[in-house]
């Protein structure tokens, strides 16, 4: 048997399949970024058409930049950093135009009116983004002074009209489908805790201690898949509300946009159910069938939600699939848990009412509807007390 031979074609598979998923990481990167491209382009050559052909401006570089510009901030800032384009450039040209009246031009002018320029912003209380328009403003008025004059207006100009074009392409000319993007969005969030609740109740059913652990703390670091979330909700009322194309939208929105504080508390319920979940294990509590149940249900609400949410869909399936596990739970206590196993059946019910306020239920009425599937509060005993006299159960979890 050719060993080496053998050891060089598995060697190849391996390189083909890295290759093969490098390049469908690069295309799906590449999708997901061509319509933002074609609106940059678009709004770059809109821009200089208009500052060139029709206002004259022999070269109006600050138009594209200012269009790219904005275009380049997340989705759900841009009106905002056109107004600061072209705040930053007003304090950058006043700053710049008394300093070089007074004093002239220099390298010690420079370094003052740069240093004018930032402090002014800051005393205003400006942002960053205005800091740095208005000390690249104060810099372009000091240097190129001595070789032009009469920079001032048109580049203040440049400012308004790069901001206006790419405010025109994402609101007339290319709007984005800003459910799409709330969808793409509302994915890494929405999978990692449908994922990690399905693995936490494997990790409860093989009594595997490290996988639950591993859950509770990708559960636990969520803050970037919610960021994402938190700024597509933005960007998509941006649109909705700049795009008249996207008006109808508004209502979709709205649902979408109150289902994130929901969400997000669930996921942080279930980050505590799993840590929890990891002491039921270490102190060897009896595990009924029917609690990873519960986790696996909870999971398939959230995959609901989502996809209810995507197709613009009466979210009804994901809000009876939260019951079912609020149902599963109550058979666990039931059956009989011990007192890290009450604090896990408590989580699912808590997370199982946060996922129906996100599928548009008032929180009274999730409570209510929890309380409900969850059925009476009679705890059963534990296997290991089935002999001992009948002691007082731990209390009823909480609801909501």
């Amino acid at each position: 048997m050719d060993i080496d031979g053998a050891r060089i074609a598995n060697a190849m598979q391996q390189l083909h399949h890295r290759g093969r998923a490098t390049l469908h990481d690069r295309l799906h990167r590449v999708r997901a970024t061509f319509v933002l491209s074609v609106q940059a382009g678009l709004a770059a050559g809109l821009s200089w058409l208009v500052a060139h052909e029709l206002l004259g401006s022999p070269q109006p570089v600050f138009a594209p930049i200012s269009a790219v510009g904005t275009l380049a901030v997340s989705v759900g800032q841009r009106f905002r950093r056109t107004v600061e384009l072209i705040v930053g450039v007003a304090v950058g040209v006043a700053v710049g135009d008394l300093l070089i009246f007074l004093l002239g031009t220099g390298p010690w002018q420079l370094c003052l009116v740069v240093t004018s320029a930032i402090l002014l912003t800051v005393f205003a209380g400006g942002s960053v983004a205005i800091l740095i328009q208005a000390a690249a403003t104060a810099v372009l008025i000091v240097t190129l002074s001595p070789a032009g004059h009469n920079l001032e207006i048109p580049r203040f100009l440049d400012a308004l009209i790069g901001g206006s074009a790419a405010l025109l392409v994402t609101a007339l000319l290319l709007p984005l489908n800003p459910v799409r993007v709330l969808n793409r969005a509302a994915r890494p969030a929405m999978d990692l805790l449908a994922d990690e609740l399905d693995e936490t109740a494997n990790g409860l059913r093989e009594r595997d201690r490290d996988k639950v652990q591993r859950s509770s703390e990708r559960l636990r670091d969520h803050k970037e898949e919610l960021a994402t979330f938190d700024e597509a909700i933005q960007g998509a009322k941006e649109t909705a509300t700049l795009s008249p194309a996207r008006w109808h939208r508004r209502d979709e929105l709205t649902h979408y946009a109150e289902a994130a504080d929901p969400v997000e508390r669930a996921m942080r319920n279930s980050s505590t159910l799993a840590r929890r979940a990891v002491t039921l294990i270490e102190d060897a509590e009896p595990i009924p069938e029917s609690m990873p149940d519960s986790m696996v249900h909870l999971a398939e609400s959230v995959r609901l939600l989502r996809h209810e949410f995507a197709v613009g869909e009466e979210p009804r399936r994901a809000r009876e699939r939260s019951l079912r596990a609020v149902s599963e739970a109550g058979r666990a206590y039931k059956e009989g848990v011990g007192f890290s196993g009450s604090v896990v059946v408590a989580q699912v019910r808590t997370t199982a009412s946060d996922l129906l306020v996100a599928a548009g239920v008032a929180q009274e009425e999730a409570n209510r509807l929890v309380r409900d599937a969850f059925g009476e509060l009679k705890h059963g005993k534990r296997p290991a007390e089935s002999e001992q006299r009948t002691r007082e159960p731990p209390s009823p979890p909480p609801v909501g």
